[in-house]
């Protein structure tokens, strides 16, 4: 291994790390200390502490660790190394940033981080909580939990997962009303700060990163394909169509650039030829060469096993 991609790797745990420790601050600084929430494995766990006084580093590690089994025994060897040093290294900055050496630092009156405006807090602490978990992912990383849960869930029953995280975060939320001395209140300080979290990760993950497609027709496509080549240094793919009104064969261009690209590439058109139709529409995620590269904390021998690949 060049010493290049040993920097690259120590970079990225570093950067994991960072990650972590943001991460289990917004839970042990912030929604903890205020009797709040959130979805996720976390959540439960934080639910967990408040009804039966187990910390949430201990469930959290059981409940991580007997995931991870059940993903090796159904899933295969798809979870990677650091989505395991995540796993490892989330659940110690839990139990060390709970340690009453910190309680200053808590958002509680008279403590350092402690914010008067109550509504506040869960948005502090879910903001913390994406930024974290956005930087973990962004690395290949995963904090297991829901994640794992997902997967096995999807494997043996025909919901996505997206369905599977909300569902699963709307009644993690919910239960908390269950537990004594916990309000409704409480209850929508965690819905929240799941809006909260969820819009946090889809700002940090698409925002100037997000892309588009744009479907140009036009007469002239030989010189707007050569301009986008040439000038913008982005691929172009030509795809046949048929205008069913005329019932002539048209060129149509497919592209897909950053979306601070999208003004440059009207203008051109527009310059090149006035009588173009031009189609843009988003493209939330969009990986290869020139864009976004693929990172996960699995294995593809899951994505195989799990479509029911085989070897000849």
């Amino acid at each position: 291994m060049s010493s290049r991609k040993i920097f690259g790797a120590v970079w990225d745990y570093c950067v994991m790390t960072l990650g972590a420790f943001l991460y289990s601050v917004a839970w042990d600084w912030f929604m903890i200390p205020n009797n709040m929430a959130d979805g996720g494995l976390t959540g439960a766990c934080t639910i967990l502490q408040f009804a039966t006084g187990i910390p949430v580093s201990h469930s959290f590690a059981v409940v991580n660790g007997i995931l991870l089994i059940l993903a090796f025994a159904l899933l295969g060897r798809g979870m990677g190394i650091r989505t395991i040093f995540c796993i490892a290294l989330s659940t110690l900055m839990l139990d060390f940033f709970a340690r009453p050496e910190f309680a200053h630092m808590r958002s509680l009156p008279g403590n350092f981080l402690y914010v008067d405006n109550m509504i506040l807090v869960p948005v502090i602490g879910a903001f913390l909580e994406a930024v974290g978990i956005t930087i973990i992912l962004g690395r290949g990383g995963s904090t297991g939990g829901t994640d794992i849960f997902a997967l096995i869930f999807n494997k043996f029953w025909p919901v996505s997962l997206g369905q599977v995280y909300l569902y699963t975060d709307l009644v993690i939320i919910a239960s908390i009303i269950l537990v004594p001395g916990h309000t409704f209140s409480q209850m929508m300080y965690g819905y929240l700060a799941m809006i909260t979290f969820s819009f946090t990760v889809d700002f940090m993950t698409l925002g100037k990163k997000s892309t588009a497609q744009v479907m140009i027709f036009s007469s002239k496509f030989e010189q707007i394909a050569d301009f986008i080549i040439n000038d913008l240094e982005r691929g172009v793919t030509v795809v046949k169509s048929v205008g069913w009104y005329t019932k002539e064969d048209r060129d149509v261009l497919m592209i897909y650039v950053r979306k601070r690209e999208v003004r440059t590439i009207t203008k051109a058109v527009k310059a090149i030829d006035p009588k173009a139709f031009v189609a843009v529409s988003p493209a939330s995620s969009v990986f290869g060469e020139g864009f976004d590269q693929i990172k996960t904390g699995m294995n593809l021998n899951l994505i195989s096993k799990k479509n029911g690949d085989t070897e000849d």
